[in-house]
């Protein structure tokens, strides 16, 4: 078992020196490759949305294309029909944005987070970040909602691969964003994708409640806690993907 550890969109502040890039993992299953999130997609980049125009000018982004995750797959060697799932951490744009780059793909993702996204109604201002064009491919959906199972005291979704993998609820930057638990040869990664930033020692702790919700504080002491889990957010300092390139 492989995890590949991509960054599929590099955005950097404009001001300050946070620097970052889009971890979106693709995992090598028994039931063939699954990505996790796709950062932003060829669509993206032929024709920019209205938040990624935005975000353009918010950020300094390169844009470049290399990084779409279809680039970097077929990078690996491997061609976009060999990638069978999709898991969204949740909808914003630059997490799905390159699902119609995976037509066949099954997608995944928590039930709470679909609705929100399918629904068309802004109840927090990081809902504008929902862009519906991404899904008019209508690929196929797999919902998840029951919690049925404890992962180091979180609750926890068992996911139907091997190896062992669950969703993390840790809703609040999203409806229904979910983290992901991975279990590999040597432990676990835990990927608690938009819900903290517990890397990020410039910005203010009311900052970062108030965009990415209630749960960075609960992510730094678990990582504490607990050193021998590999634990990221989706956008992570560049060096971050030299140290981890793969994940075993």
């Amino acid at each position: 078992m492989t995890i590949h550890l991509l960054n599929c969109f590099t955005c950097n502040a404009r001001v300050g020196k946070l620097k970052t890039g889009m971890v979106c993992p693709l995992i090598e299953t028994n039931d063939g490759l699954v990505l996790v999130d796709t950062g932003l997609g060829l669509g993206d980049y032929a024709n920019p949305s209205w938040m990624t125009r935005l975000f353009r000018i918010l950020t300094v982004m390169p844009f470049d294309r290399n990084e779409a995750a279809v680039n970097r797959i077929r990078e690996l060697g491997y061609q976009p029909k060999d990638v069978r799932h999709i898991l969204l951490t949740h909808m914003h744009f630059d997490h799905c944005s390159g699902l119609a780059d995976f037509p066949h793909a099954k997608v995944h993702v928590h039930r709470r987070e679909y609705e929100a996204f399918t629904e068309g109604k802004i109840r927090r201002f990081t809902e504008y970040a929902y862009i519906p064009q991404y899904t008019v491919h209508q690929p196929e959906f797999v919902l998840y909602e029951k919690v049925d199972s404890k992962w180091y005291g979180f609750d926890a979704i068992r996911l139907p691969f091997a190896p062992e993998m669950y969703f993390i609820p840790l809703f609040g930057h999203s409806r229904g964003l979910c983290g992901l638990a991975i279990k590999t040869s040597t432990g676990w990664f835990f990927h608690a994708s938009d819900a903290g930033a517990v890397y990020d020692y410039e910005s203010p702790a009311w900052l970062i409640k108030l965009v990415l919700g209630p749960h960075d504080p609960l992510l730094r002491r678990f990582m504490k806690e607990h050193p021998e889990v590999l634990v990221c957010n989706s956008h992570m300092y560049p060096e971050f993907f030299e140290q981890h390139p793969i994940v075993t």
